[in-house]
């Protein structure tokens, strides 16, 4: 999504449009509790904030923040080079200021500002500590990502977008206590960009044992999808799952096959394989053994059942 310094209004999140900050001020400012409020500073325009430092000055002198309910934070200055610390940082020490924030969007950065694995992350545990009460998490970047096991009662939603993600951050996930979590989403990435997560780092997630509420499993863009689907065709936790994506890794035959092989995957709504590596007879054979089960097979990439050209679908 791109920072449009002539409109106020940007694109939605979660339900609910973006409004600016700072907001033009020519313009009725609307209730805090009435959009997503976006944070975003770069250096390459010559309107706006050129720091993101400005952006939180602003929003806490002139929004009433108690009454804030979601917020999305854009590119930040130099975000392929200084990481988001100094956000987490003024998010968590002013969280008594935030009492009703509950959807949170760190790293909201297109690839014309900064591609993916560009971006600057940090440790993100602070967030999750200092809002209890928070339901939604979604971060871009896996760069620098960090985050230790905690327990929280009330997040229902974590993405994690990246072209590469750290094993330790996919082990961290699965040590997490998340009991209300049902949807949890992670792109796995490649080798080359810091995406060195292997099958047994996904084990505390595949078992499903701190995660009782788990009905959306996303292990997606992953190089090593054939094993992560090996995997997954004998994890407790897909028992309970309505949706199953393997989507926008390299996912091949052997994959598929062990898809077939493992437990039943009939109980599921949706089974996501978009950006594969099947061939034509595999595809129908997935799709006649899954009735009544929406199977995603779009975007195929051919076949190469060497594994020696495929590519996930997000990278750098």
């Amino acid at each position: 999504m791109v920072y449009d310094f002539d409109d106020n209004y940007h694109e939605g999140y979660a339900g609910l449009p973006e409004a600016h900050v700072p907001w033009d001020q020519d313009e009725p400012q609307p209730e805090a509790d009435a959009v997503a409020w976006y944070l975003s500073a770069s250096e390459w325009h010559d309107e706006g904030p050129k720091a993101i430092g400005e952006c939180f000055d602003w929003f806490f002198e002139h929004v009433d923040t108690a009454k804030v309910r979601a917020i999305v934070i854009g590119g930040w200055e130099e975000c392929y080079s200084q990481d988001s610390a100094p956000i987490v940082s003024r998010l968590a020490d002013n969280a008594n200021r935030l009492p009703g924030l509950r959807w949170l969007f760190l790293g909201d950065i297109s690839s014309e500002q900064a591609e993916i694995s560009w971006i600057q992350q940090s440790d993100i545990t602070p967030l999750l500590e200092a809002y209890p009460k928070l339901e939604r998490l979604e971060v871009r970047g896996g760069s620098g990502l960090g985050l230790r096991p905690v327990r929280h009662e009330s997040l229902r939603m974590l993405r994690i977008e990246s072209g590469g993600l750290p094993g330790a951050v996919v082990r961290a996930v699965g040590e997490c206590d998340l009991p209300a979590l049902e949807h949890l989403e992670l792109w796995l990435g490649v080798t080359e960009y810091g995406g060195d997560a292997t099958v047994g780092d996904c084990a505390a997630i595949l078992s499903g044992e701190r995660l009782p509420r788990l009905r959306y499993l996303g292990l997606q863009d992953s190089e090593i999808a054939d094993e992560i689907a090996a995997a997954v065709a004998a994890a407790p936790v897909v028992a309970r799952l309505e949706t199953l994506s393997l989507a926008y890794g390299t996912l091949g035959n052997d994959g598929a096959e062990a898809l077939l092989s493992g437990q039943p995957l009939t109980h599921l709504r949706t089974l996501d394989l978009e950006h594969h590596y099947l061939d034509e007879a595999m595809a129908a054979r997935v799709t006649a053994a899954l009735p009544g089960v929406e199977v995603d097979l779009s975007d195929p990439q051919g076949e190469d059942e060497e594994n020696e050209s495929r590519y996930v679908a997000v990278s750098e």
